[in-house]
């Protein structure tokens, strides 16, 4: 019996947990593996948490542009914080179980972040395009109101879908070994394991990556295609720098969450059976949150003038007190 045939023959019998194998194999590096990744956790968290704080306490960065990095840097907080505990967790004990409820719970949370994330770089993708080819209607066409619209449908878009998924999901019967080949209820893996898994299940998976994944990337690849045709009608090159620059963090971190993000979805295909399902998803699940706020304070002059704006009101302030 193939993997995409129903297997609604097998024994229905079956646990009220899951075991996440994840890093099992590893034996004692995992000590070494949750140093490791605690540090990687704490920088995320801190430092998605501090961009937010800066953009706060800074009304020049009081802008779209920054109004969706905060959405962003949010939705990477969630996102890694439904992951990273347990797999600190795990990662020290010997019985590496999640109850089906809490496994359900975890993937709630990252697909509404996930999809939340893909429709705010959409909009991000938007608000670069008029900037840049209608900078003399920026306010009007981007509006406070505008943004909050925006962000607000990016955030039912992926609270809608994400429901719907996981819902259905966890409606139906499990069979067979209760092992999950991950370091967290990864949807595609656990989706294997459904008793009725088969071809419908495939096009499905498949659907929701071209609309809700692809398709939000779909928009960014327009707008960028505006973008550059109006950069290059530019006759000043100093112009053309600095349009691009205003570009560059987006684009990064564009090209970090679809660039590990795809790739990893194209290697762990539904119907595949990899081994390593869990090592493709490492990039996208671990270091893109992780180097989302570092993206923005390396490539971003405006974050570095916010960072010593911040800095010397609190030793001023500290000062006043002395």
């Amino acid at each position: 019996m193939t993997n995409l045939e129903s297997r609604s023959g097998e024994n229905q019998t079956f646990s009220d947990h899951f075991i996440l194998v994840g890093f099992s194999y590893l034996n004692k590096l995992q000590i070494l593996l949750f140093l490791v990744f605690s540090l990687m956790y704490l920088f995320t968290v801190v430092g998605n948490l501090f961009l937010i704080f800066l953009i706060k306490m800074n009304s020049s960065l009081h802008t779209p542009m920054y109004f969706f990095v905060v959405n962003v840097s949010f939705s990477e907080v969630c996102y890694t914080n439904s992951v990273f505990p347990q797999i600190l967790i795990h990662l020290l004990v010997e019985e590496k179980t999640i109850s089906i409820p809490g496994c359900a719970a975890q993937m709630y949370i990252y697909f509404i972040m996930g999809l939340t994330s893909c429709c705010l770089l959409a909009a991000m993708a938007y608000d670069r395009y008029v900037a840049i080819c209608h900078p003399l209607h920026y306010t009007t066409i981007l509006s406070g109101r505008t943004c909050v619209q925006l962000a607000g449908a990016s955030w039912i878009l992926g609270i809608v879908v994400a429901v719907a998924q996981t819902t259905w999901l966890f409606s139906q019967p499990f069979c067979g070994s209760n092992h999950v080949n991950h370091y967290y209820c990864d949807a595609q893996t656990v989706e294997k394991m459904l008793c009725n898994y088969s071809w419908k299940n495939v096009v499905m998976s498949l659907s929701r990556l071209v609309l809700f994944v692809l398709g939000p990337f779909l928009l960014i690849i327009l707008s960028y295609v505006r973008i550059i045709s109006t950069i290059l009608q530019l006759s000043s090159v100093e112009g053309r720098n600095k349009a691009f620059s205003t570009c560059s963090s987006h684009l990064a971190v564009v090209t970090l969450m679809y660039g590990t993000g795809l790739l990893g979805n194209l290697i762990h295909t539904p119907s595949s059976t990899s081994d390593n399902s869990h090592l493709i998803s490492l990039p996208y699940t671990v270091l893109t949150p992780m180097l989302n706020p570092i993206v923005y304070a390396l490539r971003n002059r405006d974050m570095h003038g916010a960072f010593r704006n911040t800095i010397g009101k609190v030793i001023f302030s500290h000062k006043r007190r002395c």
